[in-house]
C-alpha cells in the first residue's frame, strides 16, 4: 500500500538532495513499498508531519526513534 503522505512528502517529490538512482530505490522500498519502515512515515504517524525534520531520509531509523522519544 502507497504512503498516504507521498503528495506532500519533500523525500518523495524530488526536494530533497539525493542521488537520483539512491532516491529512486529509496521511493521504491519506503513509499511505494512498506511505509511502515519509513522514519519520516514513523514519526508522522506518531506525532504528526509537523515533527519530520526536512532533512530526515527514510533510513534514518535511529534519528526518528529519538525525535519520538524526545516528543
Amino acid at each position: 500500500m502507497h504512503c498516504e503522505y507521498l503528495k506532500g512528502c519533500p523525500f518523495y517529490n524530488n526536494k530533497m538532495d539525493i542521488e537520483s538512482a539512491l532516491g529512486k530505490m529509496y521511493k521504491e522500498r519506503y513509499c511505494l513499498g512498506d511505509k511502515n519502515k519509513c522514519a519520516r512515515y514513523m514519526i508522522a504517524s506518531k506525532l504528526g508531519k509537523q515533527f519530520v525534520p526536512a532533512d530526515l531520509f527514510p533510513n534514518m531509523h535511529a534519528r526518528a526513534e529519538q525525535i519520538i522519544k524526545e516528543n
